[in-house]
Parts: structure tokens; sequence; C-alpha cells
């Protein structure tokens, strides 16, 4: 007599038959509404400024659940890993998004960019964060992970710093004290903190073994 399926066994099930692709419809689709309402007034009195917020405030959302996908599976049983790679490479469209919006229509000028970049630690931080997402979205794909080897999983481990400068980024960015950029860094630690207990407990277990 077979087993009853777990709950996460049965949630697995539905999500094998979810195809990954509708993910990059829906991002395409949420950063031209956004982009929409700042050409008709509805982000307020400063469009672009809020523009730029809305692109770098959904990256961080994407780079929070992209982190949350290892530990979900560990703790759960739950894979959201066939969504990663969509996860991963929409993030990367907001920052570069973000950057674009700031660059292009705020800053309007190479010189001032570069004079931000250098005068501006927030912008430091950000740019940093920045560069680090570009060679990961360029070897998010299966030909880079079959010639790179064991190399793509060491080289895909800097979206670890990457998310911590990208929640530095928005804390040194607010204005005040607010919660919002402390609850991002919160979670990316909390994430990143999973995986070091995680990699503890194998050593200490190969260690008793």
């Amino acid at each position: 007599m077979a087993r009853p399926l777990t709950p996460a066994q049965r949630i697995n099930g539905v999500l094998r038959r979810v195809p990954a692709w509708p993910l990059y419809l829906l991002g395409a689709a949420w950063a031209a509404f956004l982009f929409w309402q700042g050409l008709t007034g509805r982000l307020g009195v400063e469009p672009i400024n809020a523009l730029e917020r809305e692109y770098g405030d959904t990256a961080l959302k994407l780079i929070v659940a992209g982190l949350a996908v290892t530990p979900l599976l560990r703790f759960t049983r739950v894979s959201l890993i066939k969504f990663r790679r969509a996860i991963g490479l929409l993030a990367f469209f907001f920052v570069l998004a973000h950057f674009s919006v700031w660059a292009l229509l705020d800053v309007q000028s190479l010189e001032r960019v570069w004079a931000d970049i250098l005068k501006r630690p927030y912008v430091t931080v950000g740019m940093l964060a920045f560069l680090g997402l570009i060679p990961l979205a360029l070897t998010s794909n299966d030909l880079s992970v079959r010639r790179l080897g064991r190399k793509w999983r060491s080289l895909h481990k800097l979206v670890y710093p990457v998310a911590v400068l990208g929640a530095v980024h928005y804390l040194w960015l607010a204005k005040g004290f607010q919660i919002e950029p402390l609850v991002y860094l919160g979670l990316i630690l909390g994430l990143l903190a999973t995986r070091i207990r995680w990699r503890g407990l194998r050593i200490g277990r190969r260690a008793e073994a």
C-alpha cells in the first residue's frame, strides 16, 4: 500500500507543472506599469525619485526571494529551485532599471554619475552591488553551467555579499529612521545565517561519523 503524500510532496507536484517563463512576463509587466505610473503622474510630485525607489524595492524583494529558495527547501521540502534563475534574472533587470532611471533621468550626466559614485558612499555601495550582479546575470544559462562546472557555484555565491550591499545601500539611502530598510537587512542576514548554520551542522555530523 502506497504511503500518502506529504503536503510538501503535493505542493511540489503542482509546482512541477508550472513553467518558470510566466515570471518574466509578470516582471516586465510590473516594470512597464510602474513606468506608466511615473509618466502619468501617479507616483507623486517626484515621479523619477519614486520610480527609482520602486524599481530598487522590487529588486530587493526578488533578491530576498532568491535567497529564500534554499532554506525553504531545507526546512519545508518545498522546492522552488526551478524558479530561482528567473527570480535572479528579474532581480538584475530591476537593479538595471533602478540604475538607468537614476543615471539617465535623474542625474542626466556621465560626469555627475561618476562623481556621485566616488563621493557618495551609498552610491558607491549600490554600484558595487550592481557590478556584482553582472557576472551572475551573464552566467545564468545552461551553457555557462556546463562550461564553468564547479566554478559556477563558487561564482554565484557572489550573490551573498551583493545582497548585503544592496540592503546597506537602501539603509544608507533612507532618510531618518525607517523600519523597511532594517527589515530587508534583517531578512538577508537571517537567510544567510541559515546557510552558515547548516554548513556547520554538516561538518559536525561528518566529524561524529
